[in-house]
């Protein structure tokens, strides 16, 4: 059955993230599911909203079970979230302020900000993080950096993730043979979200610029 999404990829020619997951999960199963997934937390232009619909749309093919596609999905996402938690914690409050205040634009009063943020709100962070795209996917530096329990990091995240992906997965399911109605809209949410990005930083950067530029700061330092 994994020829079937094979086929679709190559009938509707799916490019860039899809087709790069699709060959993913041709290639090893549901498994690759969640190497894509463990890929979009580490790297979150990459949309999670793409990949787990395909992962769906394969279920319903045959080609591995709804079960399995959830449990892996699950698993990439604790994966890529604990590489982020553990890079958090390695770096730590103070380490990681160096850096920043070596980094164009970036203040080192910037992490005080999150990490004051995070001890507040602490497991609501992780848990409804989740739900939110790059937001679940950053939340799990601040969280490595106030060295929450790791378990429950691992726990909170697991049961966000299972909400989060079963939802989507569960889109492609429902789709199943109709995947294509939205399959040529998948290349344009891909470049909407890394624009959105984008954007984003860019409106940041410049206000940090007029900000740093009204205080009188050079480019290069921080506070």
């Amino acid at each position: 059955m994994l020829a079937s999404l094979t086929q679709t990829a190559a009938d509707s020619e799916l490019t860039g993230v899809a087709g790069w997951a699709v060959g993913l999960m041709d290639a090893i199963g549901a498994p690759g599911a969640a190497v894509a997934i463990a890929a979009e937390n580490l790297f979150p232009p990459i949309p999670s909203e793409i990949i787990l619909p395909l992962a769906g749309f394969s279920a319903a093919q045959g080609s591995f079970s709804v079960a399995e596609a959830i449990i892996w999905t699950t698993i990439g996402s604790v994966v890529g979230a604990l590489l982020l938690y553990l890079l958090g914690r390695w770096l730590g409050h103070d380490r990681l302020s160096r850096i920043a205040a070596k980094m164009p634009l970036v203040r080192a009063s910037d992490i005080d900000k999150t990490t004051a943020w995070f001890a507040k709100h602490g497991w609501k962070t992780v848990l409804f993080g989740r739900f939110l795209p790059i937001f679940r996917s950053l939340i799990s530096i601040p969280a490595g950096i106030e060295k929450m329990p790791v378990l429950l990091f691992l726990g909170l995240t697991a049961l966000g993730s299972a909400i989060w992906n079963t939802i989507f997965i569960m889109i492609g399911v429902t789709l199943g043979m109709n995947y294509h109605v939205i399959e040529p809209y998948m290349e344009w949410l891909q470049w909407f979200v890394i624009g959105a990005v984008v954007l984003v930083v860019v409106i940041w950067a410049t206000r940090r610029i007029l900000q740093n530029k009204a205080e009188g700061k050079h480019l290069f330092h921080g506070e």
